[in-house]
């Protein structure tokens, strides 16, 4: 259901005092959508948020690979990010640098939530 259909809905419903089965009946949908969506104080249905692919999609796993074998050694022994790049590029990657530091981004955000959740999971408690 799209926003504009919402609106007709709810116009028909509380504005023309159309019942939820004549609503049902001129739309072509199910009576129980029609009044699922007057009950809802939503004013535009959610959709999933769009997954498109990416160039990174197929280097990921190494990429992730890279980042967590840098992550154990000293700053000074670390390759840098666009050091990571390049190799990337040497493979095949014809993606942008941006691309692949927001994922090192997400990467560590990812990171630290699982240490947190490690954290709180083996806190002692009597």
């Amino acid at each position: 259901i799209d926003v504009a259909l919402l609106g007709i809905i709810r116009r028909w419903y509380i504005r023309d005092r159309i019942s939820i089965r004549e609503i049902a009946r001129r739309l072509d949908i199910s009576r129980n959508t029609v009044r699922r969506y007057i009950r809802s104080d939503v004013s535009e249905p959610a959709y999933p948020a769009r997954r498109s692919p990416s160039s990174l999609d197929d280097f990921t796993a190494r990429l992730s690979a890279w980042l967590s074998a840098e992550a154990v050694k000293s700053w000074k022994q670390r390759r840098t990010l666009k050091q990571m790049f390049l190799d990337l590029r040497e493979l095949g990657y014809e993606g942008s640098y941006d691309r692949v530091a927001a994922f090192s981004r997400q990467w560590r955000v990812g990171q630290m939530e699982r240490v947190k959740s490690a954290s709180k999971s083996t806190l002692f408690v009597n």
